[in-house]
């Protein structure tokens, strides 16, 4: 997503809220999770964030579009009950060809996991794998361009890739979406940049990160207050993960979902930092 204030990894970018024109390649534009429970998903998260929801036909799968005044912010679905997998949530990179996006994938050492799936008029669709393992979506536009509300409580502000390889991982980002790289100077984090805007980040996972943490796209909600959100996804049955992270660029922490999510709410400063 565009991140309205300062990124997690220091991207400073004009605030964008409300969007209506397909996002640029390369750019997170939109996230869903498969999930083993959709009414208990809509419970949590409607508590957590106020969404309203916007259910599909079973021609869908029921396919479910949360709302933010209206217009989709992220989305899930349930898997079918022959299926287990993790329950993650899926950071989508927007493209304007998916087969040459596909094709470039494979050129560059990644792996598609789920073929080009066709929704009719909201756009199509695939699943894949970077070199490093983490999985990512693409998503090309069609009526649907993805999250029409960011960078507000309740909605997406920020997306990173966690790996134990950044630098092969920045640049297989680079190759098939044509990102623009920026690596910061003190800190192990580079930036992407999608037609000269910083729409994400990518950061090395250090040494004492445990093993059985895979490398992921992590999705960061916006809140207005960190604690008050932190408590009230405990009391919906969420589980806070680790410590609040302090930083210039907001307050965050990781928080679990009942059905094993795990995602960052972060609370931004008041004004850009200086």
């Amino acid at each position: 997503m565009i991140n309205s204030r300062a990124g997690v990894g220091g991207a400073t970018v004009v605030e964008v809220s409300e969007l209506s024109t397909p996002y640029a390649p390369g750019t997170p534009a939109w996230v869903d999770m498969m999930t083993t429970d959709r009414v208990a998903t809509m419970d949590f998260y409607g508590g957590l964030f106020g969404w309203d929801f916007e259910i599909g036909g079973p021609e869908t799968g029921y396919y479910t579009m949360a709302l933010v005044r209206g217009k989709p912010v992220a989305g899930f679905g349930e898997m079918p009950r022959d299926v287990m997998f993790p329950v993650v949530w899926t950071t989508y990179l927007a493209t304007d060809d998916l087969e040459e996006s596909i094709d470039l994938i494979g050129a560059n050492g990644g792996k598609v996991l789920v073929p080009e799936f066709d929704t009719g008029g909201p756009g199509r669709g695939a699943v894949a794998v970077d070199p490093s393992g983490a999985a990512f979506g693409l998503w090309e536009a069609g009526t649907h361009i993805g999250a029409y509300v960011v960078n507000e409580p309740g909605t997406v502000i920020w997306n990173e890739l966690a790996t134990r390889d950044a630098f092969s991982a920045a640049e297989f980002y680079q190759a098939v979406f044509g990102l623009a790289l920026d690596p910061l100077p003190d800190f192990p984090y580079t930036q992407l940049k999608a037609d000269g805007r910083v729409v994400g980040g990518i950061f090395g996972m250090a040494a004492d990160i445990p093993a059985e943490i895979p490398p992921h796209w992590m999705t960061y909600f916006a809140v207005a207050d960190l604690d008050a959100a932190v408590d009230r996804a405990r009391d919906l049955g969420g589980i806070p993960v680790g410590d609040v992270a302090e930083s210039r660029f907001g307050r965050f922490m990781t928080v679990g979902d009942p059905m094993g999510a795990t995602f960052k709410v972060i609370q931004p400063p008041p004004s850009t930092p200086s």
